[in-house]
C-alpha cells in the first residue's frame, strides 16, 4: 500500500511540475513579443492612406465604434468613432466576453507607435496581454510596413473620446490558448501593377476570409475558402450568414460581371434604410466598404475570379423564431 501511495505521490508531483512548467511557458515565454519593423510616418499622405484603410478596407473603425442597428448594416453612430465598447460574448458564440477597445487618442496617449503597431499586427497589448482575434490581427499581420504606419498615423488623429471600457474576460481554457495565437508581422509581397495580386492583398488585410469562410471549432473548414455560410447572430435573435463569394456560377458570384460587383458596393454610398426588429439585416458594414476606391474593388473582383469555385448554397438571413418569448 505504501509503495502505491508513494507512486501516486510521485505521479502527482510530476503532474504538478508539468502544470507549473506549462503555465510558466505560457505566461513568461508567450505571447509573441517582437515588434514589427516599420518607421512612423505622420505625413498628410500617410494619415490619408490610414484613414482610407481604417474606414474602408480593414474597417478598424467599424468594430471600435457604436453601430446603429435600427438601420441596415448597422452604420456607425456619428461621434462614436473609435470609442470602443462593442461586446462580443458567449451570446454571439465567442469563448468569453471580449470588448472592443477605445482607440481614440484619449486611450492611446501613453502608447508609442511601435506598441500600437504590434497590437495591430500581432495582437499583443501594451502590457503584454494577448487579444482575442475577433480583431483579425492574423490578417492585419500581412500589411506592408507602409500601410501599417499609415493606420497608426491615422489613429493618432481620431478625436479623443473619454469612454472607459471594461476588460475582456476569456473563458477557460481560451485564456491559456489565447497566449499561443499572436505571431510575427509577415508583410505580404505583391506587385501593385497586377490587379490580381493587389486584390489578394486587399482581401487578406481586409479579413474577408474571416467572415466568408465557414469554421468548425475555431478553424477554417478545408476546401471552403470564401464559400460563405459562417453564421452571425444579430441582436434581435435573427441570424445572418456570410455569402459565398467564390466564382461558383450557381451559389457564388460566378455570374457577376465587374460592373455588377462594383455597383453592389457603391449602392450603399448614401443613406441606408431603417430596419425594424425581425427584418433582414447584416453585420457586413456596407456603408464603410462603399467608400472603397473603384480601382480597389475591381482588383478584389479580379482576385475573387481566380479562387477555387465552391458550390455552397447559403441562406443569408434567418429571422428570429417568433414563437420563442
Amino acid at each position: 500500500m505504501s509503495k502505491a501511495l508513494k507512486g501516486i505521490g510521485i505521479l502527482a508531483g510530476l503532474l504538478l511540475v508539468g502544470i507549473v512548467a506549462l503555465l510558466s511557458y505560457l505566461y513568461l515565454a508567450l505571447p509573441y513579443d517582437d515588434y514589427p519593423a516599420f518607421e512612423s510616418d505622420n505625413s498628410a499622405e500617410s494619415v490619408e492612406r490610414g484613414r482610407y484603410l481604417a474606414n474602408h478596407v480593414a474597417v478598424c473603425v467599424d468594430c471600435h465604434s457604436v453601430r446603429d442597428w435600427s438601420h441596415y448594416s448597422g452604420p456607425i453612430v456619428p461621434g462614436t468613432e473609435g470609442r470602443g465598447g462593442e461586446v462580443f460574448d458567449q451570446k454571439l458564440g465567442f469563448p468569453g466576453r471580449f470588448i472592443a477597445k477605445n482607440i481614440t487618442s484619449a486611450a492611446l496617449k501613453e502608447w508609442n507607435d511601435a506598441e500600437l503597431a504590434r497590437a495591430i499586427t500581432s495582437g499583443v497589448s501594451r502590457n503584454g496581454d494577448p487579444f482575442f482575434p475577433v480583431m483579425p490581427y492574423p490578417s492585419y499581420s500581412r500589411m506592408t510596413a507602409r500601410d501599417l504606419s499609415a493606420i497608426v498615423a491615422y489613429l493618432r488623429t481620431l478625436a479623443p473620446v473619454d469612454h472607459p471600457v471594461e476588460a475582456s474576460r476569456p473563458d477557460f481554457p481560451m485564456n491559456l490558448i489565447l497566449r499561443t495565437i499572436p505571431s510575427a508581422h509577415e508583410p505580404m509581397q505583391y506587385d501593385a501593377s497586377d490587379p490580381v495580386q493587389y486584390g489578394k492583398y486587399l482581401v487578406t488585410i481586409g479579413g474577408c476570409a474571416d467572415c466568408h469562410t465557414p469554421q468548425e471549432k475555431g478553424s477554417r473548414i478545408e476546401g471552403m475558402y470564401l464559400a460563405g455560410g459562417f453564421d452571425f447572430p444579430l441582436p434581435d435573435g435573427s441570424v445572418v450568414s456570410s455569402a459565398n463569394i467564390t466564382p461558383d456560377p450557381e451559389t457564388g458570384i460566378g455570374n457577376w460581371d465587374e460592373r455588377t460587383f462594383v455597383e453592389r458596393f457603391k449602392s450603399y454610398s448614401g443613406p441606408v434604410p431603417e430596419v425594424a426588429t425581425g427584418e433582414k439585416n447584416t453585420y457586413m458594414p456596407w456603408t464603410m466598404y462603399a467608400g472603397m476606391e473603384e480601382d480597389d474593388l475591381r482588383a478584389i473582383y479580379a482576385y475573387l475570379k481566380t479562387v477555387k469555385p465552391v458550390s455552397n448554397s447559403v441562406n443569408v438571413f434567418s429571422p428570429a423564431d417568433q414563437s420563442i418569448p
